[in-house]
């Protein structure tokens, strides 16, 4: 590109900019809202951390590698109760108040490290394309995030027990009264989220997007459809106990109300339920099951523990990634997890070591 083609924005000026350009792709289905937000807070990130009057064109690798570093030094807020920082750290030159990490406040993980990467990466590419930068800075950036030892533990999946012992305790609250407030008890409500996250594997925003119109029923057996990634929808069967669950809590607690609200999933204040809200539902399941066979998890904790134990029961891969909601059986792979004993019990039922049926 020309330098006299160049728009020497600034980076808060570019962020604006690309920030809307993204936002208006949720229009097109093009990028989920939920993506499109992930983008967005994290070049606001940039902004931060680069200094909202510095010119986009004017950061060189060394600068964009510091931004990373930064990043990774940052405390996170998700995981540190008090997403605690100290306001005492040096300053930018810009003026901005570089965060540093209290004792014991948690660290970015490599996985939202990464993430920070990709999305400025994706920005700077943009920047490149319409003439903000003459050169990508990324082509010379040298720090990469740390590759992780596995998935955390409550991004893993559920062994069989676990995932039994939660699926039970969420089937036993439809006979409950639940927790708390007597008038803020929805256990109907929380059994079925347990449910069809642990059968179904959804997203967590596909979960809390759903509407009550997105089931019917076909030949007796009950559906989801279910909005995805990128405009994508997948019809999904329920299996017959998730079924059940789904038309106790619409004739009980989702019934019980004026229907105002198209929302599946609704608080008890009777709105549409928020993602934030989903893990500290599963929390509240989870503390019903016997502590021998319980284990922390996260909603895509469960989404690869649908994944992982389908596959494992030998359903067929196209079947799982479409249950999943995927384009490419490939992308299963990231969310299968190995299972203790797993392999072991494939090769004791070893198909060419069985011995042939009899004759006749």
């Amino acid at each position: 590109m020309r330098p006299a083609e160049l728009n020497r924005l600034t980076v808060a000026e570019a962020v604006d900019r690309y920030v809307e350009l993204v936002r208006a792709k949720t229009v097109t289905g093009a990028l989920s809202p939920a993506t499109a937000e992930v983008y967005a807070r994290d070049v606001a990130t940039l902004v931060a951390l680069a200094g909202a009057g510095a010119v986009l064109d004017d950061l060189s690798g060394e600068d964009v590698d510091a931004v990373l570093l930064a990043f990774a030094r940052k405390p996170d807020g998700r995981r540190s109760p008090e997403g605690a920082r100290k306001p005492d750290g040096p300053r930018s030159p810009e003026g901005g108040q570089a965060e540093r990490a209290a004792p014991g406040a948690s660290l970015q993980s490599a996985s939202s490290q990464a993430r920070f990467r990709r999305s400025i990466s994706a920005l700077f590419k943009h920047a490149t394309l319409a003439g903000w930068v003459q050169i990508n800075p990324m082509a010379a950036v040298t720090v990469s995030a740390r590759e992780r030892g596995g998935l955390r533990a409550e991004r893993r999946a559920l062994t069989r027990e676990q995932a039994q012992g939660l699926i039970g305790a969420a089937r036993e609250l439809g006979g409950q009264e639940g927790e708390g407030r007597r008038d803020q008890r929805m256990p109907l409500r929380d059994g079925l989220i347990v449910l069809l996250l642990a059968a179904v594997g959804p997203r967590v925003s596909e979960l809390v997007r759903a509407n009550v119109e997105d089931f019917y029923t076909n030949d007796g057996v009950r559906y989801w459809r279910i909005f995805g990634k990128g405009g994508r929808t997948r019809d999904v069967p329920l299996p017959e106990g998730v079924a059940v669950a789904l038309e106790a809590y619409l004739v009980g607690e989702r019934g019980a109300g004026p229907p105002v609200e198209k929302a599946l999933l609704l608080s008890w204040r009777g709105r549409r339920l928020a993602r934030g809200d989903v893990q500290a539902v599963i929390d509240r399941v989870q503390a019903r099951v016997d502590p021998e066979r319980r284990r922390s998890v996260t909603p895509h904790g469960l989404r690869h523990t649908t994944a992982t134990h389908l596959l494992a029961d030998a359903v067929d891969m196209d079947a799982v990634r479409r249950v999943l909601g995927h384009s490419d059986l490939s992308t299963l792979g990231r969310y299968r997890d190995e299972l203790p004993g797993e392999l072991e019990v494939a090769m004791r039922a070893h198909p060419l070591l069985r011995s042939p049926k009899s004759a006749g």
